[in-house]
């Protein structure tokens, strides 16, 4: 008989992790590529597309769809508005002044 495997609360793992300082440096060092993933992933979903779609309108592989999404590499600005085109958005870029807080469009296209 198979054990069902055990389920961990993601919130309470996060609130947990957060109160590490080293965990703390570590994510927020990679908010940029969190918050690019999270709009991809934001734009494919609201285009009702899935990954292996998505790379076949941009003549690419559904593993380089995961990899992007999952903030492997560094995607060029062609890569955006291709992924942008085919998801019927729109790719905007902003620079602010340091300590506004971090915000990428969740618009993606162009």
């Amino acid at each position: 008989m198979r054990k069902k495997p055990k389920t961990i609360q993601v919130e309470k793992s996060f609130i947990a992790w957060r109160r590490d300082p080293t965990y703390v440096a570590a994510y927020d060092a990679l908010e940029d590529e969190f918050a690019l993933a999270a709009a991809l992933i934001d734009a494919r979903g609201r285009a009702g597309l899935s990954q292996a779609e998505v790379a076949k309108k941009m003549d690419t592989s559904q593993p380089a769809i995961a990899r992007l999404e999952g903030g492997k590499g560094n995607p060029s600005l062609a890569t955006l508005r291709r992924f942008a085109r085919v998801t019927g958005t729109r790719l905007t870029i902003a620079f602010e002044p340091k300590g506004k807080g971090k915000t990428l469009s969740r618009r993606a296209g162009s």
